[in-house]
C-alpha cells in the first residue's frame, strides 16, 4: 500500500472518530434534556398521558410517594392514573396517607387500581382508593384487619440473669412492654386501639365499595381471596389486566392512544439516571424497551422497618 493510501485511511479514521464523538455527545445532551423534561422535579411527560405508579413491598409513611402523587394531582397533562399494587400491606397509617393522596388525584382524574400478585390488608386499603379495581384471576387480596404485635424477652432475660427495674408516672405508661407480660389493663387499651382502627378500615371499605357495613364485616375477618373470589364478594370490579384498564378509561373519556408513563421515584440520585432517560426516549419513539439492559434499570429496596398499628397479611396468620 503506498503512502498516499495510508494517509487517506488515517484521515478517514480520524474523521470517523470525530463523528463518533459528536454522536456520543449528542446522545448525552439529548438524554440529559429528556431527563430534565421527563424525570426532573416536574415529573411526567410534557404531553398528555396516563400516569402509572407502582406500590410494592411493605407499605409505610412514604413521603416521596406522597409528593409524587401530589404532583400527579396537579399536573394537567396527566389524564388518568393507574395504581399497580403488589404488597402484603404495612402500617395502617401509611396506608391511610397513601389512600387519601390517591383520592386527591381522583378528584380531577379517573383512577384505576391494578391488583397484581398481592394486594392485601393495607395494600387492599390503597386499592379501594381507585374508582375501579382490576385484579388477576389468581391475584391475592382482602385480609381486611389490623394487628398490633410486640415481642416478649422477659424469659430470656431471666435465663441470663438480667432484670429490669422501672419507675413510671402511671401503670399504662410504656405499655405493653417487651420486658414483662402485659397486664389486663394494657391488653384492653391496645385492643380498644386496634378495634377503633379496624372499625375505620371497615367503614372505609363499606363506603368505597358501596356495600352494607354488615356485609363488609362478614368479609373483614382476615380472610384472603383470589381475584375470582374477590369479584364474587364485590371487593374488586373486574378480572383482567391492561386491556380491561384501558377499556374502563376509554369509558371515562380517556383516549386509548395516550401513552402510559410510569412515574417513578426521583432518580436524580441514581447513577443510572441516563439509562432511565434513554429508556423513556426509546418508549416515546416506539422502540422496544427490551433494548435497554435490565442491569441499567432502576433498583429498589423494600422498607424493612414498621412501627405503629399494622395492617399486613402474614402467611400462617390472620
Amino acid at each position: 500500500m503506498d503512502q498516499q493510501a495510508i494517509a487517506e485511511r488515517r484521515h478517514l479514521r480520524r474523521k470517523l472518530s470525530f463523528w463518533r464523538v459528536i454522536a456520543l455527545l449528542f446522545l448525552v445532551v439529548v438524554g440529559f434534556a429528556l431527563y430534565r423534561v421527563t424525570l426532573g422535579s416536574s415529573g411526567g411527560l410534557a404531553g398528555p398521558h396516563v400516569a402509572q405508579i407502582r406500590i410494592s413491598g411493605m407499605i409505610t409513611d412514604d413521603k416521596e410517594l406522597l409528593e409524587r402523587l401530589d404532583r400527579i394531582a396537579k399536573n394537567s397533562q396527566v389524564k388518568a392514573l393507574v395504581v399497580s399494587i403488589s404488597s402484603p400491606g404495612g402500617t395502617t397509617y401509611g396506608g391511610e396517607r397513601i389512600f387519601k393522596a390517591i383520592r386527591k388525584v381522583a378528584e380531577t382524574k379517573p383512577v384505576v387500581s391494578d391488583v397484581r400478585t398481592l394486594a392485601a390488608s393495607a395494600g387492599y386499603m390503597i386499592a379501594t382508593a381507585g374508582d375501579f379495581i382490576v385484579a388477576g384471576e389468581s391475584s391475592i387480596t382482602g385480609s381486611i384487619g389490623v394487628i398490633f404485635q410486640y415481642p416478649q424477652v422477659d424469659e430470656v432475660m431471666k435465663k441470663i440473669g438480667i432484670s429490669l427495674e422501672e419507675i413510671k408516672s402511671a401503670p399504662l405508661k410504656a405499655e405493653p412492654s417487651p420486658f414483662h407480660p402485659a397486664s389486663e389493663e394494657a391488653k384492653t387499651m391496645i385492643r380498644n386501639m386496634v378495634m377503633d382502627s379496624y372499625a375505620w378500615f371497615v367503614d372505609l371499605v363499606a363506603d368505597r365499595r358501596k356495600m352494607p357495613r354488615d356485609e363488609v364485616l362478614k368479609l373483614a375477618d382476615g380472610t384472603i381471596f383470589t381475584g375470582r373470589q374477590a369479584l364474587t364478594v364485590k371487593l374488586v370490579d373486574k378480572l383482567g389486566g391492561d386491556p380491561e384498564i384501558r377499556a374502563y378509561l376509554k369509558d371515562r373519556g380517556v383516549s386509548e392512544d395516550l401513552p402510559v408513563v410510569e412515574w417513578r421515584d426521583d432518580s436524580s440520585a441514581s447513577p443510572f439516571w441516563f439509562s432511565h432517560a434513554m429508556a423513556t426516549m426509546l418508549r416515546l419513539t416506539g422502540m422496544d424497551q427490551s433494548l435497554v439492559p435490565s442491569a441499567l434499570r432502576m433498583l429498589g429496596t423494600d422498607k424493612l422497618f414498621l412501627d405503629g398499628l399494622v395492617s399486613v397479611w402474614q402467611v400462617g396468620r390472620q
